[in-house]
């Protein structure tokens, strides 16, 4: 970088920070790209000195990066931190803040590592100090809001103390590798884009599958539920970049532009839709990698009666020209049969075949995570007498190709804000839109007391999401004979 920054991280001693912003910090320190008089600062309520914090950070990188710490880097690393007890609703501290920055010229970022409820308190503070310049930056960590009044609640706040153009409302998935290569697969090669429309594609699948459950996260989790924590940011994320049209250029705007049309051209939610397309579930206890989980509702922190979802499947559909009539199936849950998280895209099978016995359609599969590949799944014959055809697949390995040091996500990320690079982040409009789109679910359940399914702990969720998709004429990737 050839900016010197502050970056000041409110909730800095929080799970997010310790787990995820300060390990991409140091991956980003061991390739020198951080501005050596680049600083760190770390705003939360606990009393710690800066050693105290230090300690504390660098206990965290060991943990999160075994492979990667070295002794040497992290102390020069640590060195760029400092800390800053803060009481949020204290005006008065961030003053004390402000003349602490104010000791050299240099982009300030702000990033809200805390729960929605506090970025009121904290806009105001840092507005009553004078630390809203127009130079500052600003990150916004999701969830921004529980629902579309809270959600425009937050924004009105945010806008009203910082231009559009300073705020990056965060999303990691958008920071991962192989996402990034959806744009390059499908803008960059003119063997894939004339086949990704209608007339080609029989259906779309995003899935995100966790094995984890909701860990040390219960009382927040249970308050936030799968459909806020995954679909409304996560899950339409990945959506818009898999529909989008061609942007003229990788102008930020000229992407987010295309991004906004598609969220604006899902299928509104009608009253048999919200009955028919959508699943919500929630895990019972069973048993992950040979060792027995509780139920949701054992977990600590959530009520025994709780009718959060851990898990949901819906369908939806974009209504426009090159989509129309193709269902896209979206599904994510916690304590499922694996980590997994891939974009599958099923292709029409040939109008007539000339072989003996069935065959099965092209189609590509996006992997995410843990991997990061591409895998293309087409036809071909088996050795032996006749022809007889078989189903075989094409991979496309990154690592096997890119020997640099892939990035993390959120790596990428804080990079991109640090040098004011908003591509990979949601503009206020798409966020609602996103919000929109949404909140017709989140009224169905609550009006309706919808109550989630079970689904056994290890397992793919409810086999009503089986149904959803068999209704298609299809099943899910895993369901698929391979």
């Amino acid at each position: 970088m050839n900016e010197t920054f502050d970056l000041v991280i409110f909730g800095g001693t929080g799970d997010l920070a310790l787990r995820k912003l300060y390990p991409a910090l140091y991956l980003a320190e061991t390739d020198g790209n951080l501005h050596a008089s680049g600083r760190i600062i770390a705003a939360a309520r606990q009393q710690l000195d800066d050693a105290q914090f230090r300690a504390k950070v660098s206990e965290a990188l060991k943990r999160f990066l075994p492979e990667k710490y070295d002794e040497a880097l992290a102390t020069k690393f640590l060195a760029r931190l400092t800390y800053f007890p803060l009481d949020v609703n204290n005006h008065a501290q961030y003053a004390q803040m402000k003349r602490s920055l104010d000791e050299r010229v240099s982009r300030t970022v702000f990033y809200l590592s805390v729960g929605p409820s506090l970025f009121p308190a904290i806009i105001g503070g840092l507005q009553a100090a004078g630390l809203n310049t127009p130079e500052t930056r600003i990150v916004l960590e999701k969830p921004l809001g529980r629902d579309l009044k809270s959600s425009r609640e937050i924004n009105e706040v945010v806008l009203k103390a910082f231009a559009e153009s300073q705020v990056y409302r965060i999303d990691h998935y958008l920071g991962k590798e192989t996402v990034q290569n959806l744009l390059a697969l499908r803008f960059g090669n003119t063997l894939l884009e004339p086949l990704w429309n209608r007339t080609w594609v029989r259906d779309v699948q995003i899935t995100i599958a966790e094995t984890v459950g909701v860990e040390t996260r219960g009382e927040f989790y249970d308050n936030t539920g799968a459909f806020r924590d995954m679909v409304q940011n996560h899950m339409l994320n990945l959506l818009c970049i898999v529909a989008m049209e061609p942007p003229s250029s990788l102008d930020p705007d000229a992407v987010r532009d295309e991004k906004l049309q598609v969220v604006r051209s899902l299928k509104p939610w009608t009253a048999e839709s919200l009955r028919e397309h959508i699943v919500r579930g929630q895990y019972r206890g069973g048993t992950l990698a040979g060792q027995s989980v509780p139920a949701y509702a054992s977990e600590e922190g959530v009520p025994k009666d709780s009718i959060t979802e851990t898990y949901v499947a819906l369908r939806a559909e974009i209504a426009n020209w090159r989509w129309a009539g193709v269902p896209f199936f979206l599904r994510t849950g916690k304590r499922m049969a694996e980590r997994r998280a891939e974009v599958v895209i099923n292709f029409k099978a040939p109008p007539h075949s000339i072989f003996p016995g069935a065959l099965n359609p092209n189609r590509m599969v996006i992997t995410l995570q843990p991997d990061e590949n591409v895998r293309l799944y087409t036809m071909a014959k088996a050795p032996g007498d006749g022809m007889r055809v078989r189903e075989v697949h094409l991979d496309l390995d990154f690592k096997d190709f890119f020997r640099e040091r892939r990035q993390d996500a959120y790596e990428r990320l804080l990079l991109d804000v640090l040098r004011g690079n908003p591509t990979l982040f949601m503009r206020n409009d798409e966020a609602d839109a996103a919000w929109r789109w949404v909140q017709p679910v989140l009224d169905h359940w609550q009006h309706e007391a919808i109550a989630p399914i079970g689904y056994t702990a290890g397992t793919w969720g409810p086999p009503a999401a089986s149904r959803l998709t068999a209704k298609e004429g299809t099943a899910w990737h895993e369901e698929t004979s391979v």
